[in-house]
C-alpha cells in the first residue's frame, strides 16, 4: 500500500474513533448526568394527579364555625369511552340541549385530548346527581368525582368571609403558575386574605399512562405519591349571633355597620347592606346568582363598611374638639355665642338647630347640642393658629392629627379593597382656588362636611380612640390561627401593637368629650340609644346626599350616621351606623346601635328592644332612585347586547310598541294594495347616553 493511502487510512480510522468517543460520552451525559430527557419520560409516561386538601375552618369568638365544609359532585368525561350513547337521555336529566352537549365535548377533547378525563359539568345538583347514579351504565365515559365546597350554616358574614371559586388566567399568572387550570382559591374577603393558611397543602398521585395516553394504574404502587395536608383554622373577634342581628336589620337598606371591641381592636361585627348570602355562591346555582348580584345598581358585591366613603357630619365633632384642646386654642370652658347661624366668615353658613340660651357655652354643651358654629369657629382657630405661622402649615398639622386618628389613610384591616377615606391635602385646594383660600374657604371640615370622607371602619375605629383616651388598635378579625406558628406571629403581631394617637393629652380633655357624648344620649339627639343601667356616649350626624340622575342632579334623602360606644366608664364596644337616604341618624342609626350593644352588654333584649329589631328587619328602606338606575342600566346593558348580536330580543322589554290598525275601512279601494303592519318602537339610536324610550325609529313588523 503506497504511503498516501497508509496516510488516509489512519484520517478515517482517526475520524471514525472520535465520532465513536463524542456519542459515547453524550450517552453518558443524557443517561448518568442529565436529568432532561429522564424527566420528559416520565411526563410522557406518569400523569401527576393533584389532590386538593380541605379548606381550613373559620370560627367566631365563642369557637362556632361560621362556615365548613361539605361535599359535592363533579361530572367528568373521557371522550373516547363514549359508546351506544342515549344522547336525548342524558340531556333531559341534565338539562342542555343536544348542541349544548357536543360542545361541551369538544371543549373537553381541546383542553384534555380524548383519552383524559376533564369537567363536563361541575357541582350536581341532588336531583341530577341521584339520576345518573340510578342510569350511569347508560352513559360509559362518564364518572362522578367529589368536589368539597363551602357551607355557610348561619347564612351569613358574606362580605367578611368572602367565597371560593376557580382561578383564571390572571389568577394562575400572579402566582407564578403555582396554580393550574381547574384549580380553586379564595375570592374577596378572609377566603383571599388568608389563603395561604385555609387552603393547606396539596398532594400529588402519580399515574402510568399507556401508549394511547389513557390512565392504567398507580406508579410504583404509589410508594412516590403525597398526601394533602388539610388547611389550619382560624379564630376570629366576629360574633356570629351579632352578625346574623346587624345583617337582618340591614336587610333591604344600602349602608354599613362596624362594631369594635376597643381594648382589642377585634372587630365583633361588620355589615354591609344589602346584604346576600354567602350560600348563593356556592353549589350549582352560584354563576347564576353571581351574575344576578354583580348587575345589581345596589352594588352587593361592595363591602360598605371598609369601601364606602361617607362625609362623616356631625360624627365629627368629638374629634374636632380633641384636635382644639390638643393645639391648646381652646380649653374645656372655651364657649361661643351662638346665635343659629355663624357669621365669622360673613355668609351667614352654616346654621343651627339652636339658637340662644347658652347650648354652646362650653366645649361639653357644644357636643351634647351639636351646634355648627361652635365646631366651624374652632376648626378655624386651629388651622389659623398664629403658632403655624400661616393657615397652610395650621391646616396640613390639622389634616396630620385625623391621619393620626386614622382618618385619610388605610387602617390596614384584615379585608382586601380597603379604601382610605379622604381627608384632603392643601394640593386639591390650591389646584381648585389656584392658590387662594383661606380658613373660610373650607370651614364646613369642622362639623365633618365640605370634602371630608370616611368609611364606617374609620368611624368606629374613631370611637375607639375616645373610649380608650387617646390609643387604638388596628381594627382587624382575626384572633388566632390553629398551630400558630413563628411566621404567623410576626404577621399577626401588627395586631396586636398599640397606636398611641393622643394618649399625651390631659384625661380630663377626654373626659370633657366623653361627657358631653353621654349628654347626648341623655337629652340631646340620641335619646334612641338609651339602655337601661348602661351608660352609653354617642354621637348622631345626617349628611346630605346627591346624585346625577337623566342627566341631572338631584338630591336624595339625607344619610343617617351614628357613632357611639359603651359602657362609659368600661368601653367594651364601640359601633359606628351609616344607612343611606334614611334621614336622621338617631332615627335609624340609633336603634340599630342599641340594639347591638344590648345583645352584647346582657345577652338579651328588652321587649322594646325586640320589638324595634322587628320593625328595623322588615323596614324596607332601600333608596327610591335605585329603581328607576337598575332600569338605565339594563337598558344600557340590552343596547350593548343587541349591538353585538343583531337580536331584538334583548330590547324587547324596553321597547314601547303601537300596533297600526290593518282592518280595512268602511268604504275600501280595492286597487290599492295594502302596506305591510308596521311598529312603532322606542330605541336608542347612535346615542349610549340616554334610555331607549327618548327616540323613535319604525321597524318592520
Amino acid at each position: 500500500m503506497s504511503v498516501f493511502n497508509q496516510s488516509r487510512s489512519r484520517v478515517i480510522r482517526l475520524i471514525f474513533l472520535l465520532s465513536f468517543v463524542v456519542i459515547l460520552a453524550q450517552l453518558m451525559n443524557l443517561q448518568v448526568f442529565s436529568s432532561k430527557y429522564s424527566k420528559l419520560a416520565m411526563d410522557n409516561a406518569v400523569y401527576q394527579k393533584i389532590v386538593w386538601p380541605e379548606r381550613g375552618i373559620i370560627y367566631d369568638r365563642n369557637g362556632k364555625p361560621i362556615l365548613n365544609n361539605t361535599i359535592m359532585f363533579d361530572l367528568m368525561v373521557t371522550p373516547a369511552e363514549i359508546k351506544n350513547f342515549d344522547t336525548t337521555f342524558f340531556c333531559q336529566i341534565f338539562e342542555i340541549t343536544e348542541d349544548q352537549f357536543k360542545t361541551r365535548i369538544t371543549d373537553a377533547i381541546i383542553k384534555e385530548t380524548r383519552v383524559r378525563p376533564s369537567v363536563f359539568q361541575s357541582l350536581l345538583t341532588p336531583r341530577m346527581q341521584a339520576q345518573f347514579e340510578e342510569n350511569s351504565w347508560r352513559f360509559p365515559g362518564f364518572t362522578m368525582v367529589e368536589r368539597p365546597v363551602r357551607l355557610y350554616p348561619y347564612n351569613a358574614a358574606a362580605h367578611i368571609l368572602g367565597y371560593v371559586s376557580e382561578v383564571s388566567p390572571k389568577d394562575i399568572e400572579r402566582s407564578n403558575n403555582f396554580y393550574r387550570m381547574g384549580d380553586y382559591t379564595g375570592k374577596n374577603g378572609l377566603e383571599a386574605y388568608y389563603e395561604k393558611v385555609l387552603m393547606g397543602e396539596r398532594g400529588v398521585q402519580y399515574i402510568i399512562k399507556d401508549h394511547r395516553n389513557r390512565l392504567v394504574g398507580p406508579y410504583e404502587n404509589g410508594i412516590f405519591d403525597t398526601a394533602a395536608v388539610a388547611g389550619r383554622g382560624i379564630r376570629t373577634h366576629l360574633d356570629i349571633e351579632l352578625q346574623t342581628m346587624a345583617e337582618r336589620m340591614m336587610t333591604d337598606k344600602v349602608g354599613a355597620v362596624v362594631a369594635i371591641d376597643p381594648k382589642t381592636g377585634g372587630i365583633l361585627t361588620m355589615v354591609s347592606g344589602p346584604v346576600f348570602n354567602p350560600n348563593d355562591l356556592t353549589g350549582p346555582e352560584k354563576n347564576k346568582n353571581y351574575s344576578r348580584l354583580v348587575l345589581d345598581v345596589a352594588g352587593p358585591f361592595i363591602n360598605r363598611a371598609v369601601q364606602g366613603r361617607y362625609v362623616p357630619g356631625s360624627t365629627f365633632k368629638p374629634l374636632g374638639g380633641l384636635v382644639a384642646l390638643d393645639e391648646g386654642v381652646i380649653t374645656p370652658s372655651f364657649g361661643y355665642p351662638c346665635n343659629g347661624v355663624y357669621v365669622g366668615c360673613g355668609i351667614g353658613k352654616p346654621r343651627c338647630t339652636h339658637s340662644g340660651g347658652g347650648h354652646s357655652s362650653d366645649l361639653r354643651r357644644a357636643i351634647a347640642n351639636s351646634c355648627n358654629s361652635y365646631f366651624t369657629h374652632v376648626y378655624r382657630m386651629a388651622v389659623d393658629n398664629p403658632k403655624m405661622k400661616g393657615t397652610r402649615n395650621g391646616y396640613m398639622r390639622w389634616r396630620e392629627y385625623l391621619n393620626h386618628f386614622g382618618l385619610g389613610v388605610k387602617l390596614g384591616v384584615d379585608l382586601p379593597g380597603e379604601n382610605s377615606g379622604l381627608i384632603p391635602d392643601t394640593s386639591i385646594y390650591n389646584r381648585e382656588y389656584r392658590g387662594s383660600w383661606s380658613s373660610c374657604t373650607n370651614l364646613t371640615l369642622g362639623i365633618g362636611q365640605d370634602k371630608m370622607l370616611a368609611t364606617p371602619l374609620q368611624l368606629a375605629n374613631s370611637m375607639c380612640i375616645i373610649a380608650n383616651k387617646g390609643y387604638y388598635y388596628t381594627p382587624h378579625l382575626i384572633k388566632s390561627i390553629d398551630d400558630e406558628t413563628a411566621d404567623d406571629t410576626a404577621y399577626l403581631n401588627k395586631y396586636r401593637m398599640r397606636h398611641e394617637a393622643l394618649t399625651h393629652v390631659p384625661q380630663e380633655y377626654f373626659q370633657t368629650i366623653i361627657d358631653g357624648m353621654e349628654d347626648v344620649v341623655i337629652y340631646g339627639t340620641a335619646r334612641n340609644a338609651r339602655i337601661d343601667k348602661i351608660a352609653v356616649c354617642a354621637k348622631t350626624g345626617t349628611a346630605e346626599n346627591f346624585t346625577i340622575l337623566d342627566k341631572k342632579r338631584i338630591q336624595l334623602e339625607d344619610n343617617a350616621m351614628f357613632v357611639c360606644f359603651a359602657p362609659k366608664d368600661d368601653p367594651k364596644i364601640a359601633i359606628a351606623v351609616v344607612v343611606e337616604n334614611a334621614g336622621y341618624g338617631g332615627t335609624w342609626g340609633g336603634p340599630i346601635a342599641r340594639i347591638l350593644m344590648e345583645k352584647y352588654l346582657n345577652d338579651t333584649l328588652t321587649k322594646q328592644s325586640q320589638a324595634d329589631y322587628e320593625r328595623i328587619s322588615t323596614t324596607n328602606k332601600m333608596p327610591k332612585h335605585l329603581k328607576r338606575l337598575q332600569y338605565y342600566t339594563d337598558s344600557m346593558r340590552a343596547r350593548e347586547m343587541f349591538d353585538m348580536t343583531k337580536d331584538s330580543a334583548y330590547l324587547r322589554k324596553y321597547i314601547r310598541v303601537a300596533q297600526i290598525s290593518n282592518e280595512p275601512k268602511e268604504k275600501p279601494v280595492p286597487q290599492v294594495p295594502q302596506k305591510p303592519a308596521r311598529k312603532e318602537v322606542a330605541v336608542l339610536i347612535n346615542d349610549r347616553r340616554q334610555p331607549y324610550y327618548n327616540q323613535l325609529t319604525t321597524l318592520p313588523a
